[in-house]
């Protein structure tokens, strides 16, 4: 009896008595093993549709292990070695759709792109690093889908063109730009590891959807990009190109090997005559550059976030003066919202969340307000007079227990989910491992903090009704209006910074990237804060509560 009235009781003691406590109470453990199940079933029963227009139901996956789109029209050779292209692009115009079947010449999308490539291979995924013209944000270097690195502002035209470059060395790729093809500035390196020693190079054009209103809010309407490119030149050691000229006239003088690969460069009389650099300035050459190059497009469709409209292919066209190249897509990776177009992502599995939460605050506040109701707190008490040690014993073994049961219901809801969806016709983005491992992890880390917030107000309030009233109101309330666009944007983001909601970000799985259009908002599924840093908000409260838990109990009677 002593050992049991000690105020150092030991801790261990403490959780052992409240995990018996637990198990003990049939109900609870029901709701436990409820709240596991819902998470499941509510995630697959809420994504159980077949898709009318079924298509691809798997995504290009890029070398880091995300779903990307990699679609766009190109004009290539397959070349061999190290070596440069060098190519000024005289425009980039846009055409966008029109009613339901028509088009018409539009704003060019922000991030339309018309450039020059260097790419392992046709397959979709596959390593890369260009330079391009963009529609709105000048020039950029992009490589592997996830980096960007901005060049010369601006939109090129033919009197104020952007001149683009690109020099292989091994697995390294570093890009240029100049105003005027004399003077050039270093855009960014790139290494792509295990770049093999033959790639595809060449032109290439593609377009997102054009961000505009549309009359009922911002939207995203299909367009194509127009890329108006000049003669390319090859250089510095490709091999591989037949009669293109590689090694012809030269980029930056009379040619890399003096007077040019065959003597007469391109179709005859030389694609850019005595060089782009050299003492011909930009050359007077009467050949068809589109000699030996080929044309056609990477993906059989424009991806996730692009569209061909009716009447406008991909495709190209040659003549003396250079290349014409039209295409609609993006290379870039997957993002959700209007862009993701019919796909899916992994949390969309997890919507089941909400109800394992409530059923997780069931108990939760059930393990404090049922011990008042039934007048067992003052034997806790006396048992364990450091009330605080109480609170915090219950909170441990709640979290663990939710931890537990909300981590094993994603790691089950994540893989049952997207095998059911691509079985139904619809494509689920990838994501690397690293991701699903935090979104999964994270579903049991709100589950956790959750269950502790339940707690400390079923203490706080000594009412269970009361207390789970509040913790929807808290956590379940302000996700729905944020998410469902029942609420302005700003508002919506308001609530997702400040509230307990606020810790949902942790299992949002596609990126924000300020180098791919869509919409960042929350009713596409994009919160404001960074998963880690929702889920400390979630935790804030969560600990805020617990304390002003404590110190109540310890100044009021049991």
């Amino acid at each position: 009896m002593r050992r049991l009235l000690d105020p150092a009781v030991d801790f261990g003691r403490l959780l052992r008595a409240e995990w018996t406590k637990l198990r003990t109470v049939p109900g609870w453990v029901a709701t436990v093993a409820g709240a596991l199940l819902a998470i499941v079933a509510v995630g697959l029963l809420g994504t159980a549709a077949s898709n009318p227009y079924p298509g691809r139901t798997e995504l290009p996956v890029g070398p880091d292990g995300e779903a990307v789109n990699d679609s766009f029209s190109f004009v290539h050779r397959e070349l061999s070695g190290d070596g440069t292209l060098t190519v000024p692009v005289l425009g980039l115009t846009g055409i966008k759709a029109e009613g339901k079947q028509g088009s018409s010449p539009g704003p060019v999308a922000e991030w339309a792109k018309a450039g020059i490539i260097v790419k392992a291979g046709l397959d979709q995924g596959s390593a890369y690093a260009a330079v391009a013209a963009t529609g709105g944000h000048g020039v950029r270097m992009q490589y592997d889908y996830t980096h960007d690195t901005a060049g010369r502002p601006g939109l090129p035209t033919a009197d104020a063109p952007h001149w683009l470059r690109l020099t292989r060395a091994g697995d390294t790729v570093t890009g240029y730009d100049s105003a005027d093809g004399r003077t050039w500035t270093p855009i960014g390196t790139a290494r792509l590891p295990g770049l093999p020693r033959t790639v595809r190079v060449g032109l290439f054009a593609t377009s997102p959807e054009l961000a505009e209103d549309t009359g009922t809010g911002p939207g995203l309407t299909p367009a194509v990009a127009t890329g108006r490119f000049g003669p390319p030149v090859l250089s510095d050691g490709w091999t591989g190109a037949g009669d293109s000229g590689v090694d012809g006239t030269g980029v930056d003088g009379t040619g890399a090997d003096g007077t040019g690969a065959d003597g007469t460069g391109a179709d005859g009389t030389g694609v850019n005559g005595t060089g782009v650099n050299g003492t011909g300035g930009a050359g007077t050459g009467a050949g068809d550059p589109g000699a030996g190059w080929t044309g056609g497009r990477v993906g059989t469709d424009a991806g996730t976030s692009g569209s061909y409209l009716a009447g406008v292919e991909a495709g190209h066209t040659s003549d003396a003066t250079g290349f014409t190249v039209t295409g609609a897509g993006d290379i870039a990776p997957v993002v959700g919202g209007p862009a993701l177009a019919g796909g899916r992502v992994i949390e969309n599995f997890l919507v089941g969340t909400f109800v394992g939460l409530i059923a997780l605050a069931v108990v939760a506040t059930g393990s404090a307000t049922a011990e008042y109701r039934r007048g067992l707190i003052a034997l806790t008490f006396i048992a364990a007079p450091r009330r605080g040690r109480v609170l915090f014993a219950k909170s441990l073994l709640l979290a663990a227990v939710s931890l537990l049961t909300g981590t094993a219901a994603a790691a089950l809801a994540v893989p049952l989910g997207t095998a059911w969806s691509t079985s139904h016709g619809f494509p689920v983005a990838t994501v690397p491992d690293a991701v699903r491992l935090r979104v999964v992890l994270g579903t049991g880390l709100v589950l956790a903090a959750a269950a502790v917030l339940a707690l400390a107000l079923g203490f706080l309030l000594r009412r269970a009704a009361v207390a789970i009233t509040a913790v929807v109101a808290a956590l379940v309330l302000p996700y729905v209006l944020a998410t469902s666009g029942a609420l302005p944007t700003g508002a919506s983001e308001w609530l997702l910074r400040i509230t307990p909601a606020a810790g949902f970000a942790i299992q949002q799985s596609l990126p924000r990237l300020p180098q791919v259009a869509t919409l960042y908002t929350p009713d596409s599924g994009y919160y404001p804060l960074s998963p880690w840093a929702g889920l400390a908000v979630l935790t804030a409260w969560a600990a805020a509560a617990l304390v002003a838990a404590v110190l109540v109990v310890r100044r009021r009677d049991a």
